[in-house]
């Protein structure tokens, strides 16, 4: 009976996730326009995409699995194992898939193709919520001391996010390759 309960409970996950995942593909593609859309407000561009720079499409991954990874832990926190540390490494693997992914294809063809970015922004979601759920249907608890290092992990990502989109570096990872600008026009 016991092993019945744990099938049925990750078959609920799974389903869970499946449906997380396209709300987060959804919220993700929403958030390329938001800013537009607001005027450029500048509280908006603090978690929506300012240009067409790797980073600032990487809060188009990184603002959806949070925020719908806080919603779901209301709904998943009893049959889900070690769920800070599983959306931690699921978002991490994701934004890491895409800043590893278009810099080696482009670095390699010498320059980006639109179709290939809209899959590695595909792929990149599966990847993290597929990562997530494999470590949340993991039997054994983890320990306090990950929990919070992944939610150290977590606040680090978000003020980065924040004031690299205020304070720039100039480093090929922030530069809009259309303008040639860093930031906030």
């Amino acid at each position: 009976m016991k092993k019945m309960k744990k099938t049925i409970n990750s078959s609920r996950l799974l389903k869970i996730e499946i449906i997380v995942t396209v709300f987060v593909l959804l919220l993700g593609t929403l958030l390329h326009f938001v800013y537009e859309w607001s005027g450029k407000s500048l509280w908006i561009a603090s978690f929506s995409a300012v240009n067409e720079s790797v980073w600032e499409h990487l809060k188009l991954v990184f603002y959806p699995m949070l925020v719908t990874g806080i919603i779901e832990y209301f709904f998943v926190r009893k049959i889900a194992n070690n769920y800070i540390e599983a959306k931690t490494i699921g978002i991490f693997s994701a934004i890491s898939f895409i800043v590893i992914s278009f810099f080696t294809y482009t670095g390699i063809i010498g320059e980006n193709f639109f179709v290939m970015d809209i899959l590695i922004f595909i792929i990149s979601i599966i990847l993290g919520e597929w990562i997530s759920y494999k470590l949340m249907k993991r039997k054994e608890e983890s320990m306090i001391q990950s929990k919070v290092l992944a939610s150290f992990i977590i606040i680090f990502l978000l003020f980065c996010f924040i004031i690299c989109t205020y304070y720039t570096p100039r480093v090929n990872l922030f530069r809009d390759p259309i303008t040639g600008e860093y930031g906030i026009n």
